[in-house]
C-alpha cells in the first residue's frame, strides 16, 4: 500500500502548461485550443477554476496573444489578475526560465498535449516526434526544471505535480498509437516520480480526461480515422468545465488516478496494476472489482475487434 495523503492541498501557486494544437497532417498552428489549450478547453477551465479558488495562477504556452485573450477572460470572470509567459515545453532552457520567473509553485499542472490522428502506417515520423516531444518529453523539461522550486518551497504544505493524461493513456486505441505511446509512458514516469518526491511532501495525480468538448475535437473529428470515431464514442464527450473540477478535486484530495467519468472509473480500477492507493476504501474496490472488470474488459475489447473486422469487410466489399 501507498502511503497516504494529506487530506487536501490548497491551491497556492498554481502553474498550468499548455501547448500548441496541430489539426491536421499539413498544419502546425500555434495556438492554444486543443483539449489542453490555455485559451480553451481544459487549461482555461484549469486556470479559471483554480484562480476562482484563491490561488495565484500562472499560464505556461507558446502564443502570448492566445494567452493574453485567456489572462483577460479570467480576470473579467474572477477579478483574479494571472500571469502568463511564452515558451515552447520542448525548450527546457526556455521552460527553466518562467519556471524561475513564475516564482514559487506548489501545484504544478502539466497540462499541455497534442494529438495527430491516424493509423501509424500513413503516418510521418515527424508527427509521431512531435507528439512525444511535447507530450512526454515536455512533461520531463517541466517537471525537471519545477522539482527544485518545490522540493526548496518556503510554504511547507503539501505540493502537487499533475499530469494530464489521457483515457488513451489508460487503453490502446485504434488510429491513437504514437499518441497513446506517448500518453501511456506519463504513467510510468508518475509511478517512478512519485516514490522519488513523497519525501518532500509531493504528491503526483495522474489525470484521465475522455473526449473533451473544445474547438481542438471538432478540428480532430474532421481527420480522425472512422474506427476511431466508432470507438471513441463508447465513452462519450465531457465538457471542459466538468473535466476541471474533476481534475482539481483530484489534485486537492492528492488522488494518484483522477478519472473523469464512470468509464474513466472502471478503467482506473481495471489498470490499477502496481500504481499507488491512498485511500483504504479505492483499494478494496480494486481488489474486488479488478475480476468483474476483467470480464467487461474483454467485452468491450470484443465489440471493438468485431467493429474493426466489419468495418474492414465492408470496406473491401465496395
Amino acid at each position: 500500500m501507498a502511503h497516504w495523503a494529506p487530506n487536501y492541498i490548497t491551491l497556492k501557486y498554481f502553474l498550468v502548461s499548455t501547448s500548441v494544437v496541430w489539426t491536421t497532417r499539413a498544419s502546425l498552428i500555434p495556438t492554444n485550443s486543443t483539449t489542453t489549450g490555455g485559451s480553451s478547453g481544459i487549461g482555461l477551465a484549469l486556470a479559471h477554476q483554480a484562480a476562482s479558488e484563491g490561488a495565484r495562477v500562472s499560464i505556461l504556452a507558446r502564443s502570448i496573444d492566445k494567452l493574453e485573450e485567456a489572462k483577460n477572460h479570467i480576470q473579467l470572470s474572477t477579478g483574479v489578475d494571472v500571469a502568463v509567459f511564452a515558451a515552447d515545453v520542448r525548450d527546457y532552457d526556455a521552460v527553466s526560465k518562467v519556471v524561475e520567473e513564475a516564482g514559487p509553485i506548489n501545484v504544478l499542472v502539466v497540462n499541455q498535449g497534442v494529438f495527430v490522428p491516424g493509423e501509424l502506417e500513413k503516418q510521418g515520423l515527424d508527427e509521431v516526434r512531435f507528439m512525444v516531444d511535447v507530450n512526454l518529453i515536455g512533461s520531463f523539461n517541466m517537471i525537471k526544471a519545477a522539482l527544485p522550486g518545490m522540493k526548496d518551497r518556503k510554504d511547507r504544505g503539501p505540493g502537487s505535480i499533475a499530469l494530464m493524461s489521457s483515457q488513451a493513456g489508460q487503453v490502446g486505441i485504434y488510429g491513437y498509437t504514437a499518441y497513446s505511446a506517448s500518453k501511456f509512458g506519463l504513467r510510468g514516469l508518475a509511478e517512478a516520480l512519485q516514490q522519488e518526491v513523497i519525501a518532500h511532501d509531493i504528491h503526483v495525480s495522474l489525470i484521465f480526461p475522455p473526449d473533451t468538448d473544445t474547438p481542438g475535437l471538432v478540428e480532430e473529428c474532421k481527420t480522425r480515422p472512422q474506427l476511431t470515431s466508432i470507438i471513441a464514442e463508447s465513452s462519450g464527450a465531457m465538457k471542459a468545465d466538468e473535466v476541471s473540477k474533476k481534475a482539481l478535486d483530484g489534485i486537492k484530495s492528492a488522488s494518484f488516478f483522477v478519472p473523469c467519468n464512470f468509464e474513466g472509473l472502471l478503467l482506473s480500477i481495471g489498470t490499477a496494476g502496481m500504481s499507488p492507493q491512498r485511500s483504504f476504501v479505492m483499494a478494496f474496490v480494486e481488489v474486488i472489482a479488478t475480476g468483474v472488470l476483467r470480464i467487461a474488459a474483454l467485452g468491450y475489447q470484443w465489440n471493438w475487434y468485431t467493429s474493426i473486422h466489419k468495418w474492414h469487410a465492408q470496406n473491401k466489399s465496395k
